[in-house]
């Protein structure tokens, strides 16, 4: 009967151990980088394949409880603009610009688009934005008004191009481009 038992205990322990060391290999954690910078949450490497949240990879990322993912990237181009020339570096001090962007492949709704720029501190100004609600367009440009920036410091300035899919929700940046700000 004692043997019995020690045999039972074996077994447990070492069913236990094989569910212990199979949930271990799952949960291989990895480190990622995507465009030079390291994805906060990193991923997981699962039989030889890299898994990362969706949310990582850009665009709107929107789920219907149903287990349905939907990621939402357009194609966006920026195109920075001083007068009629075309430009990605400055000096330091103020510039008057604009700023056209391309969109292409938008397959849903949005309520609204906006242009801000971001500072290397990390302070981010509004330059323009649009209402987008009814409108259904899988391509169009935006052009922004013309901006009066002053550029403080030497650094990379972000000029990013966000959508809104919901009047209540929040922009989600879908797309940058950097400006280099030069003494």
């Amino acid at each position: 009967m004692r043997w019995r038992k020690i045999a039972l205990c074996v077994l447990v322990f070492s069913l236990m151990g094989s569910s212990l060391l199979f949930a271990d290999e799952v949960n291989d954690k990895i480190r990622v980088w995507s465009n030079g910078k390291e994805i906060a949450d990193g991923g997981y490497l699962i039989d030889g394949k890299t898994y990362i949240p969706a949310r990582e990879v850009g665009g709107i990322v929107s789920w219907d409880g149903s287990g349905k993912v939907t990621i939402l990237k357009p194609n966006v181009q920026i195109v920075l603009f001083k007068g009629d020339t075309v430009f990605g570096n400055v000096n330091v001090g103020k510039l008057k610009f604009k700023v056209l962007s391309q969109v292409d492949s938008l397959t849903d709704e949005i309520s609204s688009v906006k242009v801000a720029i971001t500072d290397p501190s990390g302070n981010i100004k509004d330059i323009d934005s649009r209402d987008m609600e009814g409108t259904k367009k899988e391509d169009f440009w935006f052009s922004s008004s013309e901006i009066t920036y002053d550029f403080k410091d030497t650094g990379k300035y972000r000029v990013g191009f966000y959508i809104k899919v919901s009047k209540n929700g929040d922009y989600v940046l879908v797309s940058e481009k950097v400006i280099t700000a030069l003494n």
